[in-house]
């Protein structure tokens, strides 16, 4: 390892989704260089409609909490990052600034931009992949472009060399003001809504590395049987470490022994993130506007008291209802029930798909751009590599499926939760002998369904037919 230069004025290492302090480039190309200013913005302008919605907030302020144990020289400053930087250079002497690439096209632009004006004030800028296997850049097609469709992605992907993850970097910071965290206001207090998620989460990299380790003892083995039930521990939950870089996906690659097929299935997930990034790179208006133009005179409902009531978890479809309320109570929903719960959404509701989208960005702790816009779109149908349109859910055999014993639907649905097995999934077929047996009154101490299954599919591929011909 490279000594460092006591000569070299200190290094500021703009830290944004990368917070940790293994496989962290940046932070140990600087270690290298020199004395450090590792620094965290709040940047709430650059982003726009997408700055970090609450529950993701939550997270910012305990991981970044975590991280000022693991850095104890870590800076907190909100606002613009250029005027901030340069300010911080000036004030520190400091004569380079390294960050690790985020890949949002705000980002992109912003970075760029920041990049331009460092250098032409004579500061080494330096930028270095800590978010991703692969840039989105290096993986193309035959002809050179992008890629549409994830399985060849994926193939061209995995068959590259991942490089190793890199150990702690050894940090001396300098000594510089920081903002106090908590006057941040990250946290939600009247009310607070998140109560009791410390108790679910650990976020920090000693949480992220714990909760791999967990994952491939407890978990990986039957990965690939039962990722689909929500009703078994069966998934990583390492989709909010993820996303704000407390742990890296090569730290995960390097964890893993790919040979057992449930070790190949959970590969393929790191594989949509990356086949959502690479997306979202090529194709930056993937967040707000349909992959396929066709989607752009899909007849869309203005139901606003129909979103309500799938926001709330009250549409009368058990799987569904308790999707909605695990994401509102835990800031986490199992994937098959995003899916779920998106499809009934979309085509049951008709509602676009861009307020389902807003709704999961403000909820979710894991709520990532690349992969939010390429899921809903998928769902929808009008996105790259999408499920079809007229593959409609539905929310009763998806239940019988995947929760079979009822087990999920029980915990998040209560007032249900007396039902026998053939009727959990569809209260509304229950005879009134169980209802009352189960102290059940549809319409007041759980919904009849907002939509009929038949009538609502019906109308959803009414609706297709007049964009597909």
């Amino acid at each position: 390892m490279t000594k460092p230069d006591p000569s070299i004025g200190p290094t500021i290492v703009w830290l944004r989704q990368d917070l940790r302090t293994r496989d962290n480039p940046a932070l140990a190309a600087a270690a290298a260089r020199g004395p450090v200013l590792p620094l965290y913005i709040l940047d709430d302008a650059t982003p726009g409609k997408w700055r970090l919605g609450a529950a993701s907030r939550w997270w910012l302020h305990m991981s970044l909490r975590a991280l000022a144990k693991d850095i104890p020289g870590l800076v907190l400053r909100a606002g613009d990052p250029g005027e901030i930087i340069s300010r911080l250079a000036a004030d520190t002497n400091a004569t380079a600034i390294y960050w690790n690439r985020c890949y949002e096209p705000h980002a992109v632009a912003r970075d760029a931009a920041l990049k331009k004006h460092l250098a032409a004030r004579g500061l080494e800028t330096t930028s270095f992949n800590a978010s991703l296997l692969h840039e989105p850049w290096e993986i193309k097609t035959k002809d050179g472009g992008p890629f549409k469709v994830f399985t060849p992605y994926w193939r061209a992907a995995a068959a590259r060399d991942v490089a190793a993850p890199l150990p702690a970097a050894k940090l001396k910071c300098i000594a510089c003001r920081s903002d106090a965290l908590d006057d941040w206001k990250l946290l939600p207090s009247k009310p607070n809504w998140a109560a009791g998620w410390e108790k679910l989460w650990t976020p920090g990299e000693k949480g992220a590395a714990a909760r791999l380790r967990h994952f491939i003892e407890e978990s990986l083995a039957k990965y690939a049987a039962d990722r689909d039930r929500p009703d078994l521990p069966a998934t990583s939950r390492l989709s909010p470490h993820l996303h704000f870089g407390e742990i890296s996906p090569r730290q995960i690659w390097s964890a893993l022994a790919f040979k057992e097929a449930a070790t190949h299935k959970f590969a393929s997930e790191l594989g949509w993130r990356e086949f959502s990034h690479h997306l979202l790179f090529h194709f930056p208006t993937l967040p707000q506007a349909n992959w396929k133009s066709a989607f752009d005179a899909f007849p869309w409902r203005a139901a606003k008291k129909d979103f309500a009531a799938w926001s709330r978890g009250l549409t009368g479809y058990p799987m569904v209802d308790a999707g909605m309320r695990e994401l509102w109570s835990t800031g986490f929903m199992h994937n098959r029930v995003r899916m779920i719960a998106a499809s009934f959404l979309i085509k049951h509701l008709r509602i676009d798909w861009r307020e389902g989208e807003a709704w999961f960005w403000d909820t979710l702790l894991d709520a990532d751009l690349a992969n939010n816009a390429a899921s809903w779109q998928w769902v929808a149908g009008s996105g790259a590599d999408a499920s079809p349109f007229f593959r409609i859910f539905n929310p009763v055999t998806q239940g019988r499926k995947f929760d079979p014993d009822g087990k999920y639907v029980r915990r998040w649905i209560p007032e249900i939760a007396q039902l026998p097995d053939d009727f959990i999934h569809a209260p509304f077929d229950a005879p009134a002998d169980a209802l009352k047996s189960a102290n059940i009154v549809l319409g007041k101490t759980y919904p009849k369904p907002i939509v009929d299954h038949a009538e609502a599919r019906a109308a959803a591929l009414a609706a297709y037919k007049t964009i597909s011909g």
